[in-house]
């Protein structure tokens, strides 16, 4: 198993930060291994909906099919996925507000599967944490 635990301070209140971590129309301007949705991402989210997407980790593609298993605006989301060769993946989405001009996001990540083991799981853990703070800097680019 991989895990990954960022956050960082965002130039933006929680509600602006929140409009962007939310639509997932807005990930490919934010989230590094975002690649390509697999027809249209739902437009409002809810517990129980659906998506696919393809994302990249370490030069490797991988379809993953989400659901979202916890919403609760304007603070977090939990989504989960399935993809190829048995892989698993939870992403935990959150915002947190500072001031009334500030907020932390943070992403907490699981990776796990039978290739996610040994060295390539610390492989995986390593390049996700740098893809996941880097997609937070992008994030706070974003929304400041």
């Amino acid at each position: 198993m991989a895990h990954v635990d960022v956050s960082q301070e965002i130039g933006a209140n929680q509600e602006d930060t929140w409009k962007v971590i939310s639509d997932l129309n807005s990930f490919e301007k934010w989230l590094t291994i975002h690649d390509k949705w697999y027809g249209e991402p739902p437009t409002e989210l809810t517990v129980g909906s659906t998506f696919t997407e393809q994302a990249t980790i370490m030069g490797m593609s991988n379809k993953i099919d989400w659901v979202v298993e916890e919403f609760n605006a304007p603070s977090n989301m939990k989504i989960s996925g399935k993809g190829l060769a048995g892989a698993q993946i939870t992403f935990d989405l959150s915002v947190e507000p500072v001031s009334d001009t500030t907020s932390t996001a943070s992403i907490v990540a699981d990776f796990t599967g039978q290739m996610v083991v040994g060295a390539i799981g610390a492989a995986i853990e390593r390049a996700s944490d740098k893809e996941c703070k880097a997609s937070l800097e992008k994030l706070n680019e974003l929304v400041s």
